[in-house]
């Protein structure tokens, strides 16, 4: 199994609002939506793209958040990347043979650790 297509780009800012005027305002993305995830410590605002996909632009709710931790460690920057798959289940199995470092299998979505991807957390999902 492999890759079939990009689904989002998650890129984490110290300050959403600063963010959404630079993805917004001088990057001339259409913002859909703003929301918050406070499970995952996060403020978001969505910016979808014409040829499908999506940029998500996350700031933490705290210090202690994930993203909080990721920004005070590497900074701002891109946070990580969502593919589609064909079949989730089949492409875990692969990769599990591969010897590729997983995270959260058995979820809707499972991240290829940034040690099996040149440094990049890598998120794959089956396919709508």
């Amino acid at each position: 199994m492999s890759m079939t297509g990009f689904h989002h780009l998650v890129i984490r800012v110290k300050d959403l609002d600063e963010g959404i005027r630079n993805w917004r305002d001088n990057l001339g993305l259409q913002l859909d939506r703003t929301d918050e995830n406070s499970a995952l410590g996060i403020k978001q605002a969505f910016f979808n793209l014409p040829d499908g996909g999506f940029i998500e632009v996350v700031a933490p709710l705290g210090d202690d958040s994930p993203v909080g931790k990721a920004i005070a460690s590497r900074g701002e920057g891109v946070h990580m990347m969502s593919m589609d798959v064909e079949d989730l289940d089949a492409t875990v199995s692969e990769y599990q043979e591969k010897g590729v470092s997983l995270i959260g299998v058995g979820g809707p979505q499972v991240f290829i650790h940034p040690k099996s991807a040149n440094g990049m957390m890598l998120g794959i999902r089956q396919k709508d």
